[in-house]
């Protein structure tokens, strides 16, 4: 007796079809560049820098995965639907991503962001066929995705809470593969550290992971801007802690978030506000082109570990991510007037980064 054909209902048929144009898309879009960082100082001393260019991405920066993956783990647990408004809380690059994939497949989209969010990234949301609704503060986005989920009978994507486990950590063609598949040939193939910010914490958790699982000698840092409650949690493991949040936008939050794997992070390096901006200015003057603030703290992530390897006689390769375009912040982060105004005079902050990126010869 023939066992009885599933029927397919329209909905099926929708999932099956939105689940092909996001693997479709996917295929068109080559695989993100290894930039070797012109350092002949620390060359000279057999350290390597590394930057994983993210900004390449279609929607121009490392969120871009993690929305792929987000949208993919929502359609395949049942959480959205041909008739979803997909809503999300986020600062900005999450929502610009997520707008993109939305709009892929013909759902609505609603990001819910703090006012402070820069407008460059409120353009390409709203470029995307988002909408924006605005908070006063950035630990009221949670709440209020909640309740417009549930008015308009939507999905709320809740990056903070789904990043970590939304992502194949085994490999699959993700972020940890293929940084180690591109350092293949270079002097120093495995990475001595990899230096990452955390937002919602998925990068962490899938790099960290991935390191353990296949058994490299790497070790992950994260640079954690201040204000953010991610270092006090890393070292007190008390996951009720709160704080004034981060400056610094799309890194760094006022909570303890779940995607947030402590115990995956050997690392963490608070970097002041100033640091972070002198850092992303002397990487896009080394590179010729502008960088976001989270690269800048990235870069005073890998400066500080690469001097405690000089210090202790060491060599090999440090690796991070330029996140995305300083393009997203000329009003905001690359305009001395608001950096005066917001953060403070950055001029000892950029003659120290200066001064590291040049160590003296031993």
């Amino acid at each position: 007796m023939n066992a009885p054909t599933a029927s397919h209902t329209p909905d099926d048929s929708w999932l099956s079809a939105a689940i092909a144009r996001i693997e479709a898309d996917y295929q068109r879009s080559a695989d993100t560049h290894l930039i070797p960082l012109p350092l002949p100082a620390f060359a000279a001393r057999g350290i390597d820098f590394y930057l994983k260019d993210e900004s390449t991405h279609p929607t121009g920066s490392l969120k871009h995965r993690l929305a792929r993956s987000l949208f993919l783990y929502a359609l395949c647990n049942g959480l959205i639907h041909q008739r979803s408004t997909v809503v999300e809380a986020s600062s900005g690059s999450t929502a610009v991503s997520e707008a993109y994939f939305a709009r892929l497949l013909g759902l609505p989209f609603i990001a819910v962001m703090p006012r402070s969010t820069s407008p460059e990234k409120v353009a390409q949301i709203e470029f995307y066929g988002g909408r924006c609704h605005w908070v006063e503060s950035a630990v009221q986005v949670y709440d209020e995705a909640r309740r417009l989920a549930a008015e308009t009978g939507g999905h709320y994507m809740d990056q903070f809470t789904y990043a970590e486990r939304a992502t194949d950590w085994r490999g699959n063609n993700n972020i940890a593969e293929s940084m180690f598949s591109q350092m293949a040939h270079e002097r120093h193939p495995v990475p001595r550290w990899i230096v990452v910010g955390a937002g919602t914490g998925g990068t962490s958790a899938t790099i960290g992971r991935y390191v353990r699982y296949q058994r490299h000698k790497s070790q992950l840092c994260v640079a954690d801007p201040a204000g953010s409650v991610f270092g006090d949690y890393h070292r007190t493991g008390d996951a009720s802690l709160t704080g004034a949040g981060s400056r610094i936008e799309g890194i760094g939050r006022p909570r303890v978030e779940a995607s947030f794997i402590r115990t995956v992070i050997d690392r963490m390096i608070e970097v002041a506000d100033v640091d972070s901006l002198a850092g992303m200015h002397a990487l896009s003057q080394l590179l010729g082109r502008k960088v976001g603030p989270s690269t800048g703290t990235n870069l005073v992530g890998m400066l500080t570990l690469a001097h405690e390897m000089l210090a202790r006689g060491e060599q090999g390769s440090i690796l991070s991510l330029l996140c995305d375009s300083g393009e997203r912040y000329l009003p905001t982060y690359h305009n001395a007037a608001w950096v005066s105004e917001k953060v403070g005079d950055c001029t000892a902050a950029n003659e120290q980064i200066n001064r590291l990126m040049r160590p003296a010869q031993a």
